[in-house]
């Protein structure tokens, strides 16, 4: 993926991912706008990487934890890796789908988890919501302050059956989380099928965790 964006827009996509892989599981009411959804939990993880130095520096088994804790009941995963996957999606067995949700997340994971040192004294402003009061699926677009030119940061939320907004997107500069990694998992698929993806995801998965001690 960051073959795709500058050293200074990777760092965005890094805050924006670490941001979207620590929602905070915390119940509030079913009315809280989108916006007030993205600021929080952003201000929420942005708090807790400067805080935890293991976390701020990229501590792969920490980050880990905080996602397998924190993250499920705040983003809607499923519906992530099916976007990505695409058409194979529909193609893939339950044990296939179920072993792709599991490699993908590792592969975020892991690929961001080391250069979390570089969020430092970034904060994220959102901008005013457009959405009538009714919509279940919203676009919240945010910026990235710091040093520099600020960064566009969006997500895409939808609102659950219980009310509360899950993520499911996020685009940086232009470039979408998902369809980018839609790209290259359609190369794997089409070249050899599910279960060649899922061997290709977790054999960078193994190099990745390799390369990190």
């Amino acid at each position: 993926m960051n073959r795709f964006l500058s050293r200074r827009t990777f760092s965005a996509c890094i805050l924006g991912v670490a941001c979207l892989l620590g929602m905070v599981n915390t119940v509030f009411a079913a009315e809280e706008p989108a916006d007030v959804f993205i600021k929080r939990v952003s201000g929420d993880i942005l708090d807790a990487i400067k805080a935890d130095k293991s976390i701020h520096t990229g501590d792969v088994n920490k980050i880990v934890t905080l996602v397998d804790q924190r993250v499920m009941p705040n983003v809607n995963f499923l519906r992530m890796t099916a976007s990505a996957v695409g058409p194979g999606w529909r193609q893939a067995t339950p044990e296939q789908q179920k072993r792709l949700q599991e490699e993908f997340k590792i592969l975020l994971v892991r690929t961001y988890a080391g250069a979390l040192g570089q969020v430092s004294d970034q904060t994220i402003a959102v901008k005013p919501l457009r959405a009538a009061a009714d919509d279940k699926e919203v676009m919240v677009r945010t910026e990235v302050r710091g040093k520099g030119e600020p960064i566009q940061l969006d997500y895409r939320v939808e609102k659950a059956a219980d009310g509360a907004w899950k993520v499911y997107n996020m685009n940086v500069m232009g470039i979408w989380l998902v369809e980018n990694y839609k790209t290259q998992f359609a190369q794997e698929i089409n070249a050899k099928g599910v279960d060649g993806l899922i061997a290709s995801l977790a054999e960078r998965n193994k190099t990745n965790a390799r390369t990190s001690k």
